[in-house]
């Protein structure tokens, strides 16, 4: 299989319609739910799924969270870290899983992480693509974080620009993003992100979402948060991704954690060069 290509999934609608997921591999193979990282969607797993639906023989569900893609914004622009854990058992249940393999990316591996702590029961294993817990606010910058959050909610602008090509987007995502990333790689999640419009292509994806959060975990919390995790934990970590060495050591709390150095970008499971590591480094995992 040609892994430089991204392969699109068959879309799905869950929760009536409130959230969206595109779908790989045979209807009646085991299912394993997938969430995408922040202003991404579930085009994310475009390269990867076909992967790993050939070579394990599973059923891949990426769950678009709630103002991301093509699921629904949430009414008030509330998008909490703990707000999208409903978004995933809410998921779970209209798949019908009682427990499932989890696989996030980024946020959604932050996500995956928090709802294999408060609900064991639920998630039997985390595959986690460069990411692992929350960013952290000390106890003493608690007022100061929730003041810029309230700041720019007054100064949130309505209005969505539109763009006049697909190129024109893809270059503003690269330009804007918070890791670096190519075009070449980003190119199928804009895609995904896209709406035409009279006045040109304009982003699925809720504004909302850029700001910032009025409340984030300390970084007690956050191994706290370590701590309860019970089920097999792989993190998949790029060379040139996100997680520090204080991310390496808080895994550290973890008593059954593989932590596993890979090549790339933050995007590594989107990148050409690096997509096929990604998936025999999963592959190897679940397969021991």
């Amino acid at each position: 299989m040609d892994s430089s290509k991204p392969a699109q999934g068959a879309p799905q609608q869950l929760v009536q319609g409130r959230l969206a997921a595109l779908r790989w591999g045979r209807r009646d193979a085991p299912v394993w739910v997938c969430l995408h990282g922040w202003l991404d969607n579930a085009a994310t797993f475009s390269r990867l799924a076909p992967l790993l639906c050939e070579q394990l023989d599973v059923q891949l569900v990426a769950v678009e969270l709630s103002g991301h893609g093509h699921s629904r914004w949430r009414e008030a622009g509330r998008y909490l870290l703990w707000d999208y854990l409903e978004d995933v058992v809410a998921a779970l249940d209209d798949l019908g899983l009682e427990r499932a393999v989890i696989l996030g990316h980024s946020l959604g591996a932050i996500v995956a992480t928090l709802l294999s702590a408060t609900l064991p029961e639920r998630v039997e294993r985390l595959l986690l693509i460069d990411g692992l817990v929350s960013q952290t606010t000390p106890s003493d910058h608690v007022v100061t974080q929730l003041r810029e959050a309230l700041l720019t909610k007054r100064r949130d602008a309505s209005s969505r620009r539109p763009y006049r090509s697909f190129e024109q987007a893809v270059d503003a995502r690269v330009l804007g993003a918070v890791t670096p990333v190519d075009a070449d790689t980003i190119a199928p999640v804009v895609a995904r992100n896209l709406r035409e419009e009279a006045a040109g292509l304009v982003l699925r994806s809720d504004v909302a979402l850029h700001r910032p959060s009025p409340l984030r975990f300390t970084h007690e919390q956050n191994l706290a948060v370590l701590r309860a995790l019970r089920c097999p934990v792989s993190v998949l970590a790029a060379r040139h991704g996100i997680l520090g060495e204080q991310a390496r050591e808080a895994a550290s709390v973890v008593p059954s954690l593989n932590w596993i150095a890979l090549g790339g970008g933050h995007h590594l499971h989107l990148e050409k060069a690096q997509v096929a590591a990604v998936a025999a480094a999963i592959i190897g995992e679940v397969s021991e």
